[in-house]
This record gives C-alpha cells, structure tokens and sequence, in this order.
C-alpha cells in the first residue's frame, strides 16, 4: 500500500513506473483517492462535528440563573431565556443585556457543577478502593489469627 501512495504521488512526474516496469492502474488510483478522502474524514470533519454538536448542546442547556461568558468576553448571569435570544445581567449595577444564543461560548455553572461531580465521583471511588483495602487487611488478620 505505501509503494501505491508512492507511486500516487510520483504519477505528475513520470516516476510512476512500478519496480517491474508496469503504470499503476486507473482503480488503484481512485482506491487511493477515496481512502485520502476516508482519512480526512477521520480526522479533520468528524470532530469538527461533534465540537459543533458540544457546543449546541451547551447552548441549548442554558437555563436562568447560570453564569456564562459570551464570545466577546462578557460575564453574566441569565435572566431571561427566548428562543434565539438570552437576557444578561451583569455588574453591581444589574446592566441587563439582549444577547443571541449563538454569542454564548461558556456556561460557567454547568462547568462547576460537572466538575464538582466528577470530584465527587472521584472521591467515590477512592473512598471504596480504601474500604477494599481495609477488607484485605482485616481478612489477612483473621487468617494469621
């Protein structure tokens, strides 16, 4: 398969000939261009995509009273949520602006509260890993005795 890659790209230049003097045929190079177009795919449109779905998803979850950041910087807690539109309250001053939804970049609560999960979770599992242990010893314990 690398000999075909090669001889792909050495096509333009006459260098196509094979090691026994033969062309690559026309099917190896269409096989050729549709596995480029399968690897592009992989790796530059798929998670293109699902950052794009993320992020929907993110703006599609905002409900009043959580704090985000708009693409332009601004920090503000919801008031208001429209269809393609979110009110902001921001400063000591209570300045409510109009926002779309598409202006949202992060939803600071919705971090918080996924991360004090994930600590929670964490915190978990490293309290039942400790009573494993403490099983262990206490099992070998009463094994000695």
């Amino acid at each position: 398969m690398l000999f075909n890659l090669a001889n792909f790209l050495c096509m333009g230049t006459g260098a196509a000939a094979g090691t026994d003097g033969q062309k690559s045929s026309p099917v190896t190079m269409i096989v050729m261009m549709v596995v480029m177009l399968v690897v592009m795919y992989f790796i530059m449109i798929r998670p293109q995509k699902k950052k794009q779905q993320e992020e929907q998803k993110l703006r599609d979850s905002v409900q009043i009273g959580d704090e985000i950041t708009t693409i332009g910087g601004i920090n503000g807690r919801v008031v208001t949520v429209k269809e393609d539109s979110i009110v902001l309250e921001t400063g000591a001053d209570r300045t409510k602006m109009k926002i779309m939804r598409w202006g949202i970049q992060t939803n600071n609560t919705a971090n918080e509260r996924a991360e004090s999960e994930k600590a929670a979770f964490e915190a978990a599992k490293a309290a039942e890993r400790e009573e494993k242990k403490a099983s262990k010893r206490r099992s070998k314990k009463n094994e000695e005795e």
